[in-house]
């Protein structure tokens, strides 16, 4: 299962860009709601590329929906704990299905990931209301769905439950939500169901990530957790016209996942992060593990430091293009191409500028289309973990909107920018 891709070397540092766009600062306090900002996704407007929408996660605060200048336009709540002793709702990740065919039309979704409930959640996107200005999502999730890795309600409450999602639109109608678990290492793939005119979802397929693994040098190692946790998975992304799911679990690397005909097969991992294969300890009074870094016996990779977090697909033409992920534990952006066997081209931090930077970045999304005269050669939105200046000992969120032709041509050799060649509307 472990199987290894051939990775080749890029620049040496990361290169530098800068946003040109912040949405409002959220708090995780009372006073904020306990809004903390985590993964986005980019709605495109059919008629108008300029009034596209940024639907971002709030965790326990549910959702906020930005248009492109940064401004909100829309608030949803999570839902509410259904009891006393309850979790409530809790949006961890978000993705876009184009298309889907519910109650005999087609509509768009904004598909999210309900980490205190462990459900999925569907909201319908009316193109009417975005040309309108007004609210846009509307919830279409049908009550009955159960839970996605829980067998009842009071496995729901210890919150092993639907953690990262991402969805594979299937161009015909229809589509597939891969959802992983948290603090285990199962991802679960789910194809999305019309019951009535409301979303549902039935299982289709699963698969086990290792929890521990071989070294060279013959020892067994396992990933640092918290005592009982296993190595989880957050940021996903599949390749639209190919199939492919990449997956970051966290202390480990980023994963590349083929399908073949909606069953995932064997797991390759394209790289490690740089705290693999590092012994640790926990430290209890502190509550978190302690890296021997200096027993490092070498056999981590040089791109990604844990936690490897948000990944995103580019789409180019014939098969380029790029898988980026998150590299949190250094604030940067790694960058893998998309065809053959994923090399690696180089990574990219967002640095103060028009916006200040971004860090501990867990979720980003990019898309190649012109959205507006703001974004002409594609976009990238990342969750900014540390967003400034504070408001006093308030820490702040947001989400950050970088041109994609910036990021591109701020590498030494740039990077490809296609407008064309790939529609999101329109996969085959």
């Amino acid at each position: 299962m472990t199987t290894a891709l051939a990775l080749t070397a890029g620049p040496a540092a990361p290169v530098s860009v800068t946003a040109s766009v912040e949405t409002p600062a959220v708090y995780d306090d009372e006073a904020g709601g306990n809004a903390d900002a985590d993964d986005p996704a980019v709605w495109v407007d059919p008629d108008n590329p300029g009034r596209s929408i940024v639907i971002g996660t709030l965790k326990e605060a549910g959702l906020d929906v930005h248009r492109l200048g940064g401004g909100r336009l829309q608030h949803i709540a999570a839902p509410e704990a259904p009891g006393a002793d309850a979790a409530p709702g809790r949006f961890n990740n978000v993705d876009i299905v184009y298309g889907f065919e519910l109650g005999g039309k087609e509509t768009d979704l904004a598909v999210v990931s309900d980490r205190g409930r462990d459900r999925i959640r569907a909201y319908a996107i009316d193109p009417a209301a975005v040309a309108a200005g007004k609210p846009p999502l509307k919830d279409v999730t049908d009550p009955a769905v159960a839970p996605v890795f829980a067998a009842d309600e009071a496995q729901v409450d210890e919150q092993r439950t639907a953690y990262g999602l991402t969805v594979l639109g299937d161009g015909d109608g229809g589509a597939h939500v891969a959802v992983s678990q948290r603090e285990e290492t199962k991802l679960r793939l789910l194809r999305l169901k019309d019951r009535g005119g409301r979303v549902g979802y039935a299982a289709e397929d699963s698969v086990d990530l290792p929890a521990g693994f071989r070294l060279p040098n013959g020892k067994s190692w396992t990933p640092c957790a918290d005592p009982g946790e296993r190595p989880q998975v957050e940021g996903m992304a599949f390749d639209q016209e190919e199939g492919v799911l990449y997956a970051a679990q966290e202390a480990v690397g980023l994963w590349r996942i083929d399908l073949d005909d909606a069953e995932f097969e064997r797991p390759a991992l394209v790289d490690k992060v740089r705290e693999y294969g590092v012994p640790w300890t926990y430290d209890a009074t502190a509550e978190e593990c302690v890296l021997d870094s200096g027993n490092d016996p070498g056999y981590g990779g040089e791109h990604l430091s844990a936690d490897a977090e948000g990944v995103t697909v580019y789409h180019a033409a014939d098969g380029a293009g790029y898988v980026l992920a998150s590299s949190q534990g250094d604030d940067a952006f790694a960058v893998y191409r998309r065809e053959g066997r994923n090399g690696y081209v180089g990574s990219f931090e967002v640095a103060d500028g028009a916006t200040d930077g971004v860090q501990h970045s867990d979720g980003s999304t990019v898309v190649n289309v012109p959205v507006g005269s703001r974004f002409p050669k594609g976009l990238l939105v990342t969750h900014d973990g540390e967003a400034t200046p504070a408001d006093g000992d308030r820490a702040g969120t947001n989400f950050k909107f970088v041109r994609w032709d910036a990021v591109a041509g701020a590498f030494p050799e740039p990077l490809t920018v296609d407008t064309e060649s790939f529609d999101p509307r329109d996969v085959d």
